[in-house]
């Protein structure tokens, strides 16, 4: 403003007192401050401050090592995944470096995934866990039920605004989401020009803009809550608004069965003759998917636009009795966990025998469906004990082959004999050999998950994880970071209460422990362990720094235990000038 002139606060206190004087209070100037238009450069860079929201340095082998903790088998298709989407994120994370430098892509190629493979093998699970991994936000459409605007049916440009939604309304994170649609076999064309397949090839047509790059307006023609909001913006300000998002960075994953592709790769690799002959006759039809290429999914039904925007191709392997088997063994493992949280809800301890969860792996692996068959089995196997224990005084479960074999009479069993100290026995027999497995994981994915954490890891520590694995949620890598994170908590209120005391105390890792084990055990915030054990020793403390002039300290697990001998020792140790 130049000297003189009033602001605009100022202008509008002045018009609403000659206002008042005039007409009474009835009649009021309301101005809307806005905020002042955005820079042409941010404009034209959007995205401005993601590097701080999004871990777009992470390496290959970082996110494989990652996806090993929870997924069995597939090692090829965590590979290409992980090195991948890893690629995709780094090149943002270098173009948004060097943008203000004007630099800008040429010939910029997506990396659009497209994976393969039979239902229950873990594609969705992959890449909800990357996209977890990596802090983006994640949205999963079905292709069967998406169509061709103007059709009854979803938008395919709503998942591109259900990710604004998933990243809480920050449309500058969800320009770097990812979008993942299931079944998109499902619209494949069959050649024809009648019935459904106008449809399907319109949905491919409908993705091939946004999985390259177009402006998706956020407004929807049928919402009618945005467009009123649209309105009411217009007629207080006279100017339209237009909410957009880009797609350029928004990353597609394809998923589907193919069921039936397997004849035509097996027609094209004969007809070629490269030396498979016989041998390829021998395969089973999942060994095929490994050799398919893009003119076999031409056939199958997609256009060769659509099919030349997903680059990268993932085949997954099918998973057999002992996949099954190790996936129940994990100590990560969803489904297991989730049924022992089930029945914790109820105050009631569940625990499978080894010989239990080979049964549960073969008779899944006999329905076909992947790790969907172990859910399955598990629920057949457990619903009639979980529908009946809560209303007992039982509080110990033990899953055994028996219970797999016939639950209706595992449970009329169980219901006889739960006070007999044989089953006692065979429970704690269990929960020692769980506990065993699971300290033999630890140690041996210890090393990595300790240094991607920064975490010391001390046998008391390994000892606190198996103890109260369920504290953590049941997730190995949870407790690591959960581990890593009080550690820097206790450093964290070391520095404080040298600044409230002046006194700089320093805890060694013993200490340390007994501070993890009872803030786990009693299931209070580390902070507030540390403050409790603090005040044991600070008037202590203080007094020794009056008496002898010392002001540091080391805080051994015996001044936690024992703070007046601890004392005691330090004023002992100062006379005697040791």
């Amino acid at each position: 403003m130049h000297d003189g002139l009033p602001s605009q606060k100022e202008l509008e206190r002045e018009l609403n007192e000659y206002l008042a004087k005039k007409y009474g209070h009835r009649v009021r100037i309301i101005s809307t401050s806005f905020p002042h238009p955005k820079s042409k450069e941010k404009e034209k860079y959007p995205g401005r401050g993601i590097l701080s929201k999004i871990e777009f340095d992470l390496k290959p082998e970082e996110l494989i090592a990652y996806l090993d903790q929870y997924i069995i088998k597939q090692d090829q298709a965590k590979a290409i995944l992980a090195t991948k989407i890893c690629t995709h994120f780094n090149r943002v994370r270098y173009w948004l470096s060097q943008r203000h430098q004007g630099w800008k892509y040429t010939n910029y190629i997506k990396n659009n995934i497209l994976m393969m493979g039979p239902t229950g093998v873990g594609k969705t699970y992959m890449v909800k866990l990357i996209a977890q991994r990596l802090g983006v936000p994640f949205v999963k459409g079905d292709a069967t039920k998406f169509s061709e605007t103007g059709y009854v049916g979803g938008d395919v440009e709503d998942l591109v605004r259900e990710l604004v939604h998933q990243a809480d309304g920050d449309v500058e994170l969800a320009q770097f989401g990812i979008i993942y649609i299931d079944e998109i076999d499902k619209i494949a064309s069959s050649g024809n020009v009648i019935g459904p397949d106008v449809s399907r090839t319109g949905v491919q047509r409908c993705l091939l803009k946004p999985m390259e790059e177009t402006e998706v307006d956020l407004r929807t023609p049928y919402d009618p809550i945005s467009q009123l909001e649209a309105l009411e913006k217009y007629r207080r300000t006279g100017r339209r608004e237009k909410k957009t998002i880009n797609t350029r960075h928004i990353l597609f994953v394809m998923s589907g069965a193919f069921n039936g592709i397997e004849e035509t790769i097996k027609r094209r690799l004969n007809r070629q003759g490269i030396g498979f002959g016989a041998k390829i006759d021998s395969k089973k039809d999942q060994d095929y998917l490994k050799y398919v290429k893009a003119e076999d999914l031409i056939k199958y039904g997609f256009e060769s636009e659509f099919i030349g925007r997903l680059p990268v191709l993932v085949v997954f392997d099918n998973l057999e009795v002992d996949d099954l088997y190790k996936i129940l063994k994990n100590p990560n493992s969803s489904i297991i966990n989730a049924k022992k949280q089930d029945f914790h809800a109820y105050g009631i301890d569940i625990v499978f025998e080894d010989e239990a969860l080979r049964l549960i792996a073969e008779k899944a692996a006999a329905e076909g469906t992947g790790a969907r068959g172990l859910v399955s089995v598990v629920e057949r196997c457990i619903l009639p004990f979980e529908r009946a224990l809560p209303s007992t005084n039982i509080n110990k479960f033990v899953v055994t082959k028996e219970v797999v074999q016939d639950p209706v009479g595992g449970l009329k069993r169980l219901l006889e004999c739960h006070t007999e100290d044989s089953y006692k026995r065979r429970y704690w027999e269990a929960i020692a050999a769980e506990k065993e497995y699971l300290r033999r994981v630890i140690d041996n994915k210890s090393k990595g998950l300790a240094k991607q954490y920064g975490l010391r890891l001390t046998e008391e520590r390994i000892s606190l994880i198996v103890d109260f694995y369920h504290k953590f949620y049941f997730d190995i890598d949870y407790a690591f970071k959960q581990l890593a994170k009080y550690i820097k908590e206790i450093r964290e209120f070391e520095r404080d209460f040298f600044e409230e005391t002046g006194l700089e105390c320093r805890f060694c890792d013993e200490a340390i422990d007994v501070l993890l084990t009872h803030a786990i055990k009693e299931d209070l915030d580390i902070i507030s362990i540390c403050q409790r054990f603090a005040k044991d020793l600070e008037l202590g403390l203080k007094l020794v720094k009056d008496r002898t002039g010392q002001d540091i300290f080391e805080i051994t697990r015996e001044a936690l235990l024992s703070p007046e001998d601890y004392i005691r020792g330090l004023i002992k140790s100062a006379y005697q000038g040791v």
